[in-house]
Formats: C-alpha cells, sequence, structure tokens
C-alpha cells in the first residue's frame, strides 16, 4: 500500500504541475483551461467517494483498487493522446473516478480494518511514505518531459501505474475482509450507517474537517504568493514551502503519542486550533526570515498532524465496522475542498486587498473548524 498510493499520487497528482507549462506551451491551450480540467478530476474523485466506500464494503479493497488501477492507465493514455481540450478534459475526469479508489480515503479504510487497534502505526507509516509522492515523481516527471514530451511523459507514467500498481493490488492486498454480504445484511448495513451520518456528531466531524481542510490547502498553495507580495525572492519562498514539507513529517511521528494523551474530540480541536494559529502567524509575521522558517515549520506539523486526524476521525467514533462508508462520505467534501482551494488566495487577494488578509480570513475559518469540532462526540450508542 505504500507503494501504490504514493507511486498513484505521484502519476496522478504531483506530475501535473511541473508537466502542465509544457503542456500549454506546445498546445496553446490556456494554463487555466489545463487547471481546470485538473480540477475537475479532484472533484470526480470527492464524488465518487462514498460510492468507493460503499463498494469497498461489499468487495474489500482488493477489487476496488484494483479496478481503479486498471482504469487510470487508459485515462492516462487518454492524457497523453488527447488531440483536442475537450479529450484532454474527458481523460482527466476519467482520472478523476480512479484517483476515487486510489488516494488516500480507500486506503485509510482498509488499513483501519485489517490493522484494528494498531491502525495509527500503519496509517502513520503510509502518509509519511506517500509524503516522498512528490519528492521522487515531481523530478521524474520533468526528466521524463525532457527525453519524451508531455505526451511520451504521461505514456510513460501510465505504463508505470501499470506496471507497479495493477500487479500489486491485484496479488498482494489478500487480507481477509468480511464483507457485508446478502442482500439483507446490505440493507441492515445501510441503515446502520444513516442515522450516524445523519446524526450531529458527524455533521460536526464532517464541518470541523472540511473548515479545517480549507484552510490547511489553500495555504500549502498560497504560500508563495504571500512571501512574494512580501517582497521575498523565489529561493526564500520555495525554502519555506519545503521546510514546510520537512513539518509535515514531523508532524505525523507527532501524532501517535498526542492520540495516547488527548480523546478524539480534544485531540481534533487540538489539531484544528494548531492549524488556525500558525496560519494567522503567517498572516502576522512578515519578519525576520528566520522566523518566518520556524512558522512554516509548524504550520507543515499541524498540517501532518491534520491528514493522521482525517485518517483516524471515523474509527475513533464509530469503530471499524462501517468504516468504509463512512469515510468515503466524510471524506467527499474533503476532496472537493481540495479540488477547490488553489483558486482561494488568487479569489479573494483582490477583495480582501492583499495575501495577509487572505491568510487572516484562513486561520477565522479554521477556528470555525476547531469549534465546530467541540460537538463531534456520538451520542452513546451512535
Amino acid at each position: 500500500m505504500c507503494v501504490t498510493v504514493t507511486t498513484s499520487y505521484g502519476v496522478l497528482f504531483y506530475a501535473f504541475p511541473v508537466l502542465a507549462p509544457a503542456i500549454s506551451m506546445d498546445t496553446g491551450w490556456p494554463l487555466a483551461h489545463l487547471t481546470a480540467a485538473f480540477s475537475a478530476s479532484q472533484i470526480v474523485a470527492g464524488l465518487g467517494g462514498a460510492l468507493v466506500g460503499r463498494w469497498m464494503e461489499r468487495s474489500g479493497p482488493r477489487a476496488v483498487m484494483t479496478w481503479a488501477a486498471v482504469v487510470a492507465v487508459p485515462a492516462l493514455a487518454g492524457i497523453a493522446w488527447a488531440p483536442r481540450l475537450w479529450g484532454f478534459f474527458a481523460a482527466w475526469l476519467v482520472a478523476g473516478a480512479a484517483m476515487a479508489g486510489l488516494f488516500y480515503p480507500p486506503a485509510f479504510a482498509a488499513l483501519t480494518r485489517w490493522y484494528g487497534p494498531r491502525r495509527t502505526k500503519a496509517l502513520t507509516v503510509l502518509t509519511l511514505a506517500a509524503g516522498l509522492a512528490s519528492t521522487i515523481f515531481a523530478p521524474l516527471a520533468v526528466a521524463l518531459e525532457q527525453a519524451l514530451g508531455w505526451r511520451g511523459a504521461y505514456l510513460a507514467l501510465a505504463a508505470v501505474l501499470g506496471g507497479v500498481v495493477v500487479p500489486l493490488h491485484a496479488f498482494a492486498l489478500t487480507a481477509p475482509w468480511q464483507s457485508t454480504g446478502p442482500a439483507s445484511r446490505a440493507r441492515a448495513h445501510a441503515d446502520a450507517v444513516g442515522p450516524v451520518v445523519a446524526g450531529r456528531a458527524f455533521l460536526a466531524l464532517t464541518a470541523a474537517l472540511t473548515l479545517g481542510a480549507f484552510g490547511v490547502y489553500a495555504v500549502v498553495v498560497n504560500l508563495v504568493p504571500l512571501l512574494d507580495a512580501r517582497g521575498f525572492d523565489a529561493t526564500t519562498a520555495a525554502w519555506a514551502l519545503g521546510i514546510g514539507g520537512i513539518g509535515q513529517v514531523l508532524g505525523r511521528l507527532v501524532y501517535a503519542p498526542l492520540e495516547r494523551r488527548a480523546g478524539p474530540v480534544a485531540r481534533a480541536v487540538l489539531v484544528l486550533a494548531a492549524c488556525a494559529l500558525t496560519t494567522g502567524l503567517l498572516a502576522a509575521v512578515s519578519s525576520p526570515v528566520a522566523l518566518l522558517m520556524a512558522i512554516a515549520l509548524l504550520a507543515g506539523m499541524a498540517r501532518g498532524i491534520f491528514t493522521l486526524l482525517e485518517a483516524t476521525a471515523v474509527a475513533d467514533r464509530w469503530g471499524v465496522e462501517r468504516h468504509a462508508t463512512l469515510n468515503g462520505v466524510l471524506h467527499t467534501p474533503l476532496m472537493l475542498v481540495l479540488a477547490l482551494s488553489p483558486w482561494a488566495g488568487a479569489a479573494l487577494a483582490g477583495p480582501l486587498g492583499g495575501y495577509p488578509a487572505v491568510f487572516a480570513a484562513l486561520a477565522a475559518i479554521g477556528a470555525l473548524g476547531a469549534v465546530a469540532a467541540v460537538f463531534t462526540r456520538p451520542k452513546r450508542g451512535g
């Protein structure tokens, strides 16, 4: 799973930002249109999360994640061969459907069910490994583009995904999986899930994590414009972004000790408050460089902890039995936020008067998420 999720994110997500300029230059398609196609794939992935969760409950991760990988290969080939922009869009929509079965949500659901009480360790290892996806695949995509052109690069990446992810999912994801079984049990399962999804605790958790995710993801994309607006050069901004990535890894190592010391509700409040606080510090502090780098590190740590909070929030409250379905529902708005948050900075900077004000607004949104987390304790028996 560490290998397949890292490869899936690298090929389907992190390769695009570095290949997009070459695609635009070669085809003449506007970069904004290319980004829209990519964002549309994230929306499809988010909308497909609940369906993938239900399918996984019935059939297990092996079937779901293998078929998703199989679908991803021709989708990537379609991206490479697209003669017109509409074909490029269509191929990315298919790729988005594959992402729903290849990215974190189904992997989190599988590891949570398989590892039970030891799930946090398994999830931490997975996120540490997958955190290297950009480190591995961004340079690889550049090298492939230089050697083969962007179309050849995507064909090569399709071959990597087909040669690595498909067989590993098909032949390695063989741990026992108890499905929801026949129709009567499936109906009982649906009856058990429905009240949870409609309950106050689940709605509050969805709101809390969605608000937090909006702030977390928007900060990553808009940190460079913030520093640029404050007069820092591109190298300094790149270092700040890279240090945030280091902090993300460190934060994931902190999560297990935090889990032992704080319950699910307190943990959610603390993590979301930390995300909001570090975002607010980025809005308020403009110098010196060393202090900004320290804040970037702390913001990265909060972001890393937030990833594992997302992974464990459902099982911590409702156990592992209904986890795949509930996790799929929960992650639908989170994936939509991931798709839309890159535009937050550009859309809000003008009306709010600049990027510092944008980060202050993101901090306030994150703080609302921390408040919502207070109400995420399920009622007894629900």
